[in-house]
């Protein structure tokens, strides 16, 4: 079977897992963080958790991309560096700016974690590396543009918010409080926003199906998280909590 077609039905698996996902964390929260508690097997140190789950979006990332027969051409190059420069601050600086506490996370979390980031990471690396084709071109395009416009956005609400969530607490303080400030006035998780609107950029810059395979996850990833953790603040903080911010999306959602 040629690669192009094994890459197609591999980019409809991952639209399709979308579904079980979205269907299971409406019911049911992912056991870490603020939501973490036993019943889900061992468990290791939130930080190693979380380089452990991003460490295929990285480096198996660059792996596959190199392979690619387009690699070293200058949109692919483009697109990586695009990529990587999430990858790289999710994988290797974000879960050391963590005030971890002692915290940790059951060790099928990252497992799980690991399988879907290898999937995608096939996906879309080998997309841009191999199967999909870009003439020097297309970083002139008004898609590549627009996309790059709302990927950068996407990164800045992301990073803005967990920079906020990160310094919430004064250096031995613990439990919780509300995150205010930037469009922490207006939902409850601007960082989940922010990533939708990452890699929906991504899907308009790449302007591939595989882009918004991953698009589509990813929303349904995070979308029913963002509600859990709006239920949680509601249950948690009642009255005091900021009767008019939306768990996802401003105004609406």
């Amino acid at each position: 079977m040629p690669e192009a077609t094994v890459h197609f039905y591999l980019t409809l698996t991952e639209i399709g897992i979308a579904i079980p996902t979205l269907a299971a964390l409406l019911w049911i929260s992912a056991p870490y963080g603020r939501h973490a508690r036993g019943g889900w097997g061992p468990t290791i140190p939130a930080r190693v958790g979380w380089i452990l789950m991003e460490l295929p979006a990285s480096a198996l990332f660059a792996v596959i991309f190199f392979l690619g027969d387009h690699s070293q051409q200058l949109v692919p190059l483009v697109l990586l560096g695009a990529w990587q420069v999430h990858y790289v601050h999710r994988t290797f600086i974000f879960p050391f700016r963590l005030r971890e506490g002692g915290k940790r996370m059951p060790l099928s979390i990252p497992g799980i974690a690991i399988v879907f980031n290898s999937l995608n990471a096939y996906v879309n690396a080998r997309w841009i590396s191999h199967v999909g084709t870009y003439a020097e071109s297309w970083l002139t395009d008004p898609r590549f543009l627009v996309g790059l416009g709302i990927f950068v956005t996407g990164m800045a609400i992301n990073l803005h918010a967990d920079t906020v969530l990160i310094h919430l607490r004064k250096p031995g303080e613990t439990g919780y409080k509300i995150p205010q400030g930037g469009l922490y006035r207006f939902v409850t998780c601007p960082n989940y926003l922010g990533e939708i609107l990452e890699w929906i950029g991504w899907a308009v810059m790449t302007w591939s199906l595989a882009g918004v395979a991953f698009a589509v996850y990813t929303a349904a990833n995070v979308g029913p998280r963002a509600l859990t953790n709006h239920r949680w603040y509601l249950d948690k903080f009642g009255d005091e909590y900021p009767k008019e911010r939306k768990a996802l999306i401003p105004f609406v959602l």
